[in-house]
């Protein structure tokens, strides 16, 4: 997956319930945008350069995936819904809110419709006051200054008073601290590691990451399931034995909590499926005996899709040795979870239908599964 970039946005606004306005408008980022890591205190100020009301100003950073021409045309967008009407002439005017971006990590943008840094930032004590608040130490890409040294040396004389209201940041919404350890499952296709990817990114979590990719015998099996079967499911059993031992063990001080894209007893139902009768057998008593050592999920997700829509997925990440995958073969794994965790009294199960949801690239549907997750 890429990685988010980075963005520090102003927010004003001195039309109607200006506080109500900066709110829908975070409301409205963290929806359509990206994820909200900071917001600072929000200043009321005097109007600059015109004669109006006070604004309220405040700054928050953002982390999107979205290039930055993107997330401009995302803020102004939200702009319009919230009731602003951008005139041609540039003339200062009052407005229900104002969206800007002040940075974009280290990018200098200069087109006809965005230009980054913001180019008066530095002569703005309503943008600077804020912006400082979240980003003292952030440096300035062309002025090569940190944003409290250009808050220092700003002329502008307003006096901003900070109001003691804070905006409530709609990205805290979801609660993961009541879990130590949360295991994302699905069948091939299914987009378990992208999803434990992202919330380990945006949750401040330590990831396990299922170790596929290293296992030689993974091509072969796809080439001749009955020889390779055993072999394979052996060594899958080992690796996760192994990994998932050695990554609980390992405390991380810095991380909230564990999430892994899955759980070690994907390997029964996989060789359930896989192996010949007596394979299994020997292989379930094999299973059991390390089973029985390891620590398990507190949460336990399972994401499904329908066949129709695993293909596609596999069709677009492209890897050779999975391209001849039958249906049928993806149809008996999602049965052999599903019979699976209809069985689990003990576990913390959240069954959550996918199959018409795209949480990579359609933000909406990412927060949805979130609140998916989170909810009761």
């Amino acid at each position: 997956m890429q990685k988010p970039k980075i963005f520090h946005i102003a927010l004003g606004s001195n039309k109607g319930d200006k506080f109500k306005n900066l709110q829908a408008a975070v409301d409205a980022i963290h929806l359509k945008i990206g994820n909200i890591i900071l917001i600072s205190k929000v200043y009321k100020s005097p109007a600059f350069g015109f004669e109006s009301d006070d604004f309220l100003n405040c700054c928050l950073v953002l982390e999107s995936y979205f290039s930055a021409q993107e997330v401009l045309d995302n803020l102004l967008a939200i702009e319009s819904d919230l009731g602003r009407e951008r005139k041609k002439a540039k003339d200062y005017e009052a407005r229900t809110i104002d969206l800007d971006i002040v940075f974009a990590e280290d990018d200098v943008i200069d087109t006809k419709t965005l230009q980054v840094p913001h180019t008066e930032m530095q002569n703005r004590k309503f943008v600077l006051l804020p912006l400082n608040d979240v980003a003292s130490k952030v440096k300035h890409p062309k002025l090569d200054k940190e944003v409290g040294v250009l808050l220092s040396e700003c002329d502008d004389d307003s006096v901003l008073e900070p109001i003691n209201i804070w905006l409530k940041n709609p990205s805290k919404q979801f609660d993961f601290s009541k879990y130590n350890y949360i295991a994302i499952e699905g069948n091939i296709g299914a987009g378990k590691t992208s999803l434990a990817t992202r919330i380990a990114h945006d949750f401040n979590a330590k990831i396990i990451l299922e170790r596929f990719a290293d296992n030689p015998f993974l091509p072969k099996f796809y080439e001749d399931a009955n020889r390779y079967a055993f072999t394979l499911e052996m060594s899958f059993l080992a690796d996760r034995y192994q990994q998932i031992s050695d990554d609980l063990s390992q405390l991380d001080l810095f991380k909230d909590f564990i999430v892994s894209d899955y759980d070690v007893f994907k390997s029964l139902i996989f060789s359930k499926i896989t192996l010949q009768e007596d394979e299994f057998n020997l292989y379930r008593k094999l299973f059991y005996l390390m089973y029985k050592d390891i620590a398990k999920p507190e949460l336990y997700i399972y994401l499904y899709q329908n066949t129709e829509r695993l293909q596609q997925n596999i069709k677009k990440r492209g890897r050779d040795y999975e391209q001849n995958i039958a249906d049928d073969y993806l149809e008996k794994i999602n049965a052999g979870y599903l019979d699976f965790l209809k069985t689990q009294k003990d576990f913390n199960v959240k069954i959550i239908d996918i199959s018409e949801k795209d949480f990579i690239e359609n933000r909406t549907d990412y927060l949805w599964v979130l609140r998916e997750i989170c909810g009761d």
